[in-house]
């Protein structure tokens, strides 16, 4: 694909969002019904296409966490055709106006929300990526432009024809939503250069993909660091409820980024707490790199290293230290953590209080799994992303992060006095 074929399709996006941008609720929501049975009523074309890219993909060496995320089934399917219903649900942030104030010559003053314009998308391997951004940038009146990897195109291609078709049947432009339909690279270092035509740039991958994107974009960009999550066990944890936290983190599906990577234990209760986990894990399959103190609990451990307290392993291996409070958990969060998300188990409440007010990351838990880390599950609909930057969104991204406000100004004929 050339740079003007690129350029071309984001001239069209241009074009779409503003008609996304004055669209009612009403016609989008219809829009996005349309999609979700789109997507159900052609599970046969799309998973076709899916089981073709696994093929190919299953004939280069990828890992079990790459696989997973590009995987397809009529289960997950299900999933992303209700999450556009939710975002169908959800109230519309576009035209909303908050924090009016009247000044002293009669002038109101507000803030209204409105859509960003054109995002561009750049992912990898995570074909429900389509369907989530397409149904959350409709809702937030933006068009969007989404480029996914290689291993996926087939997939992204059947998806995106699929939402296309369903959005025109709405009465809305089909370039709303547009999947660049070729793998070249050439084409992203393109795209990042079309400001003016695309307002934010949102790279979902690993962290050669976030880097590329991050030096390369002329475009702001938001991105999605890795997630290298912890648990810390208080000492006054409920341990049957930590070790049911603990193996949700890691076990219910390792691949994913806001898996647990490291668990942090306090040492009052360590030696009661850590065999029962360790021995769960383990029939897991759950490779363990423990502490000098967490091996000397269970022996057999395989040491960790400095470098596994840095390590998204997106695996069955999880690191574990015993720490002697919970200043040296938190320092060990500072430290180590990349803002995600994390988590602590105690039933104290000022140490509950503590740990959300001194942890830095976008979403903080107490007493719960950091699977939920997920704009599905905060009832979101989908996300865009988890944001690990605090400008100028935080988190997973949903609907009000892909808008921003402007000042709106009402007046009855006021004029500025030259001597102000």
């Amino acid at each position: 694909m050339s740079a003007f074929d690129i350029r071309a399709m984001a001239h069209a996006a241009r074009e779409a969002s503003r008609v996304l941008a004055g669209a009612t609720g009403e016609i989008k929501n219809v829009a996005l019904c349309a999609m979700a049975d789109g997507l159900l009523e052609s599970r046969e074309r799309i998973l076709s296409a899916n089981a073709e890219d696994m093929a190919a993909a299953k004939t280069e060496v990828h890992p079990p966490a790459f696989l997973d995320r590009l995987t397809l089934s009529v289960p997950r399917l299900e999933v992303m055709a209700l999450g556009l219903r939710q975002i169908a649900e959800l109230p519309d942030p576009v035209g909303e106006i908050s924090g009016m104030w009247r000044r002293p010559n009669g002038l109101t003053i507000g803030r209204m929300q409105v859509p960003l314009g054109v995002i561009g998308i750049i992912y990898e391997s995570r074909p429900n990526v389509t369907a989530d951004a397409a149904g959350l940038c409709l809702k937030s009146g933006n068009a969007v432009v989404l480029r996914g990897g290689r291993e996926a195109l087939r997939t992204n291609q059947a998806i995106a024809g699929v939402l296309a078709a369903s959005v025109t049947s709405a009465g809305l432009p089909e370039a709303s939503l547009a999947v660049v339909p070729t793998p070249d690279r050439s084409v992203v270092k393109e795209m990042l250069g079309l400001q003016g035509l695309i307002d934010l740039i949102i790279p979902r991958g690993g962290e050669e993909l976030i880097r590329a994107v991050r030096e390369g974009s002329r475009i702001p960009v938001i991105a999605h660091d890795k997630g290298l999550c912890h648990t810390y066990v208080d000492a006054s944890a409920d341990l049957g409820m930590a070790t049911e936290i603990a193996f949700n983190a890691k076990v219910e599906r390792p691949g994913v980024c806001n898996a647990m990577e490291t668990l942090l234990i306090h040492a009052d209760v360590a030696p009661i707490f850590l065999p029962g986990v360790v021995a769960r894990l383990n029939e897991a399959g759950v490779q363990i790199r423990g502490c000098p103190k967490t091996r000397a609990i269970v022996p057999g451990v395989q040491p960790a290293t400095g470098k596994d307290w840095d390590t998204e392993y997106l695996d069955l291996v999880l690191s574990i230290r015993v720490v002697d409070s919970l200043e040296e958990a938190l320092a060990h969060i500072a430290r180590h953590g990349s803002g995600l998300a994390e988590a602590i188990v105690t039933s104290d409440h000022g140490r509950a209080m503590r740990f959300l007010r001194e942890v830095d990351a976008g979403a903080v838990f107490v007493n719960a799994s950091t699977r939920f880390t997920d704009g599905y599950e905060f009832g979101m609909g989908a996300e865009m992303g988890i944001s690990t930057q605090k400008l100028h969104a935080r988190g997973p991204m949903g609907l009000s992060e892909l808008t921003c406000r402007k000042f709106i100004v009402l007046g009855e004929g006021q004029v500025r006095d030259s001597r102000t």
